[in-house]
């Protein structure tokens, strides 16, 4: 079975300047791809009845429990393209909820003896790919949290980040701004 492209589209404006990039990129590539509509799902509650629950069946080992679908998806995954605006110095609320939903040992990631995360992921690529009304941006709240998991959980090495920043200053050329981020997409 190949593997799939998994874009996570965790935009909810319909005109979505951050998914218009990420479908630009997907649309270079030119293959099939499934998405994950993030405003779309109903995320439980991540207390302690869901970790409760969580932690007895991975004790088990009934990883094929509907609970894990998403993990599986994501871990079977080829490549990944997250789309995030930046919102608020990070990414929407739902992206961190599917990360935690995500990380699940014995799925997309594991143990070593010493405790060290050790990656699970078929993943090559991870791309993040945002933008932003303003010019400050910084990696460390959104995107450098994303690559903090992917690299030191998930076993996904190469990981990128496309993004069109100051697209709401007043006089910006939004037209332009995008064009230059989409010079930049990776073939």
């Amino acid at each position: 079975m190949k593997k799939p492209i998994l874009f996570i589209n965790a935009c909810v404006r319909q005109a979505s300047r951050t998914k218009q990039l990420a479908e630009a990129l997907l649309a270079k590539w030119g293959e099939p791809y499934e998405e994950v509509r993030l405003a779309d799902i109903a995320f439980p509650a991540v207390d302690e009845a869901y970790l409760t629950q969580r932690d007895q069946l991975t004790a088990e080992g009934n990883l094929d429990h509907p609970m894990f679908d998403l993990a599986r998806q994501f871990a079977r995954a080829k490549t990944i393209v997250i789309a995030a605006p930046y919102w608020d110095l990070s990414f929407p609320a739902m992206l961190k909820q599917y990360l935690e939903i995500i990380n699940v040992v014995g799925i997309t990631f594991a143990y070593s003896e010493d405790g060290v995360p050790v990656g699970l992921c078929g993943a090559d690529k991870l791309i993040y790919v945002s933008t932003a009304g303003g010019p400050y941006v910084p990696d460390e709240y959104g995107f450098g949290y994303v690559k903090a998991l992917a690299q030191g959980y998930y076993g996904i090495d190469d990981v990128r980040k496309i993004e069109a920043v100051g697209l709401d200053i007043i006089g910006a050329d939004v037209e332009s701004i995008l064009r230059k981020a989409e010079e930049t997409l990776i073939d």
